[in-house]
């Protein structure tokens, strides 16, 4: 799965560029990874603008603005907080496009409504809409993870190639 995501990561790149557009990512459970994988590329420095790890509540609504009571209402591993999560990180940088993760990896931590390997990915468009997938993957807390990483830049390569025909 690392060349996969190694793979992803080039072609957002070359996608990102040929249209030049720029990201920026928001992680909870990832702790950057999808931010070191996209530096990873060459030349990322001509689209990829920053990465936010907000892992802390206190860092997600300090950081990108996401309400207080989004969190107490839903939790940081939802819908709406990761929603919440992409539009602030688009508000708070210069890109274009953006994707956020929050999650829980594991071992502990699930519940029976989220269990462990429950992951929410939003990819959010300036002046655009956020869409937002759940996730329920398997698996120990690195490989929840890098699962998590890997979906999230085939959305935002997905969002890429949409953008194209727009």
């Amino acid at each position: 799965m690392r060349v996969e995501i190694e793979q992803l990561a080039a072609q957002l790149g070359d996608e990102m560029r040929a249209q030049g557009l720029r990201l920026a990512t928001a992680e909870s459970c990832t702790g950057g990874w999808v931010s070191m994988v996209v530096t990873g590329v060459a030349g990322s420095s001509e689209w990829f603008d920053r990465g936010f790890v907000t892992y802390s509540n206190a860092a997600k609504q300090e950081l990108l603005g996401v309400p207080a009571e989004t969190l107490e209402a839903h939790g940081a591993v939802s819908e709406p907080t990761v929603c919440a999560m992409a539009e602030g990180a688009i508000a708070h940088s210069a890109a274009d496009l953006s994707v956020a993760i929050s999650g829980i990896a594991g071992p502990g931590g699930g519940q029976p409504d989220k269990p462990v390997g429950t992951v929410f990915i939003a990819w959010g468009r300036r002046g655009g809409t956020t869409r937002s997938q759940r996730f329920g993957f398997s698996g120990d807390r690195e490989q929840v993870r890098r699962q998590a990483v890997s979906a999230a830049l085939q959305g935002l390569v997905a969002q890429v190639a949409a953008a194209a025909t727009e």
